[in-house]
C-alpha cells in the first residue's frame, strides 16, 4: 500500500486504564512523574507463584462505567475492555455520539481465554470422583445444574467486540485479534487502514488483557519471561539494564479513537497524532524466543517507514516493547539498528512497562497511546529502573528523566510471544 494517501488518519481520543490510574491524563502524569503501578500480588495467595508482583488496578469499579445489567454477563478481562473503550470516547468528546452506525469500525486485541474461574472451579469439583480422579460419567449427570448455559457466553473470547458495539451501536467493519502484545497493536493498525480507506469515517481500536490473574499468572509463571525478583518491588522489571530478569504484568487497557483529519477538524476535535504508516512481521522461530537479530522487528519497521513514505530519519522517538529479558531487549535493539542504520544514534526510545507492567494484549496499544502523547506534549518518557545499561543494549534509551524537545516521528512497538512483530508509525498531527 503505498505511503501517498488522500485521507489522513488522526487519533483525536485516548482511553488509558492501568494500575497509574483511570484515563489518560492519570497515567501520563504517572509515567512522567516516575511514578510506578508493580506492587505485590493482591486478591489471591500467590506464594506457589516464582513471580509474586503485579500492576494491578487499585480501587477499579466498572459500575462507574458500565451498568449493572451489562456487568452481570462480562467477566474482569471484558469489564476491562469495556472502560478502556468508554475513556477513549470520553475523550475525543463523542460518547453522547451513539448510536454510531454504519460510519464507525471497531478493532480490539485481547487474550482472554475463559469464563469466570469460579464457574471453572466448581465444574472440576463436580467431575471429581471419590477417588480425586477426574470422572466424566458424573460431569455429564450434573453438568445442567453445575455449568449454567452463561457460563459459556462469558467465555466467548470476543465477547468484548459484542459489548462496545451493543453499548454504542458500531456497525461498520470490526475484528477482534488475539494474541499478546502484537493483537492491540494488529487492531489499532487495522482501524487505521479503515478509516484510511474509506471503509470508516471513525474507528475505536485498542488493546486490554488482566494478565495478573490467576489464570494468566500460573500458565505464564513457568515461561522464563517474568522477573522472579519480587524483593525489588517496583524495581522488578528493568529494560536493556544489565540486571534484568523478565517483565511484570499489569492489567489495563489502551483505545483510541481514529478519524480522518478534515473530519475531525471540522468538528473541532483535539488531534494528538496521526497514524501514518503499519507494518508487521515474523521472526519465524521458536516461541518465547526470538530471533537474535530481530528479523522479524526489522520487517515491521521498514514496512511501517515505507508505508507512512518517512525517511528514518523523520522519527524522533520509539515507544519500545522493552520487555526486559536478555534476549528481548537484545533482539529489539538488533532490529533498531538494523532498520533505521546510522539514524539509530541519534533517536530516543523508552520502555513504559516497568511503572504501567506489561500489558500483554494491550502492550502494543499503549505503546502507540504512548508515541501519540509524546508527539503531542513534546516530551519523550524515560525508562525506569536503568541504572547500569548492557553495553549490548546501546542505543539511548533515555535513562533518568523524561525529555522534553519538538519531536517529528515516532514509532510504537509491539512483539507477541509466537515472533509476532508489529509496528505503528506516527506524525505531528499538525
Amino acid at each position: 500500500m503505498s505511503g501517498q494517501h488522500a485521507r489522513k488518519v488522526v487519533i483525536t481520543g485516548i482511553g488509558l486504564l492501568t494500575a497509574l490510574g483511570e484515563g489518560v491524563q492519570d497515567t501520563w502524569d504517572g509515567i512522567l512523574a516516575g511514578r510506578g503501578g508493580v506492587a505485590p500480588l493482591r486478591g489471591y495467595d500467590p506464594s506457589s507463584l516464582r513471580t509474586q508482583l503485579g500492576a494491578q488496578l487499585v480501587d477499579f469499579d466498572p459500575r462507574r462505567y458500565v451498568s449493572r445489567r451489562t456487568l452481570r454477563k462480562m467477566t474482569p478481562n471484558d469489564e476491562i475492555a469495556m472502560v478502556g473503550a468508554v475513556l477513549a470516547l470520553r475523550d475525543a468528546g463523542l460518547e453522547d455520539q451513539r448510536p454510531f452506525g454504519e460510519r464507525a469500525g471497531l478493532f480490539v486485541g485481547g487474550n482472554k481465554e475463559l469464563s469466570r474461574p469460579e464457574g471453572v472451579v466448581a465444574g472440576a469439583l463436580a467431575a471429581r470422583a471419590d477417588d480425586g480422579r477426574a470422572d466424566y460419567h458424573r460431569l455429564g449427570r450434573v453438568a445442567s445444574s453445575t455449568l449454567t448455559p452463561l457460563f459459556y457466553v462469558e467465555g466467548l473470547q470476543a465477547a468484548s467486540l459484542f459489548y462496545i458495539s451493543e453499548a454504542y451501536g458500531f456497525l461498520g467493519p470490526n475484528a477482534y485479534f488475539a494474541g499478546t502484545a502484537e493483537a492491540g497493536a494488529s487492531a489499532v493498525g487495522r482501524a487505521a487502514r479503515a478509516v484510511r480507506r474509506g471503509e470508516a469515517e471513525l474507528a475505536l481500536a485498542g488493546g486490554f488483557d488482566d494478565p495478573t490473574s490467576w489464570w494468566s499468572m500460573s500458565k505464564m509463571d513457568g515461561l522464563g519471561v517474568l522477573s522472579s525478583r519480587n524483593e525489588l518491588g517496583v524495581a522488578a522489571c528493568r529494560p536493556y539494564d544489565r540486571t534484568r530478569s523478565g517483565s511484570v504484568f499489569g492489567d489495563g487497557a489502551a483505545f483510541l479513537v481514529l478519524e480522518e483529519r478534515e473530519a475531525a477538524l471540522a468538528r473541532g476535535a483535539r488531534c494528538y497524532a496521526e497514524i501514518r504508516g503499519v507494518g508487521a512481521g515474523n521472526d519465524g522461530g521458536m516461541v518465547v524466543t526470538p530471533d537474535p537479530n530481530g528479523r522479524g522487528l526489522v520487517r515491521a519497521i521498514t514496512a511501517a517507514l515505507r508505508d507512512a513514505d518517512m525517511p528514518a530519519e523523520d522519527v524522533s522517538y520509539i515507544a519500545s516493547h522493552g520487555c526486559a529479558t536478555t534476549l528481548g531487549d537484545l533482539s529489539e535493539t538488533q532490529a533498531i539498528r538494523r532498520s533505521l542504520a546510522a539514524h539509530a544514534e541519534r533517536v530516543w526510545a523508552s520502555s513504559v512497562k516497568p511503572q504501567t507492567g506489561h500489558l500483554v494484549a494491550g502492550a502494543g496499544a499503549l505503546n502507540a497511546a504512548i508515541a501519540a502523547l509524546a508527539l503531542d506534549a513534546g516530551v519523550a518518557p524515560a525508562t525506569a529502573n536503568l541504572d547500569d545499561p548492557d553495553p549490548g543494549c546501546d542505543l539511548d534509551w533515555i535513562p533518568g528523566q523524561p525529555r522534553e524537545a519538538r519531536l517529528t516521528g515516532a514509532l510504537a512497538l509491539a512483539r507477541g510471544l509466537a515472533g509476532q512483530q508489529v509496528a505503528l508509525a506516527l506524525g505531528r498531527a499538525a
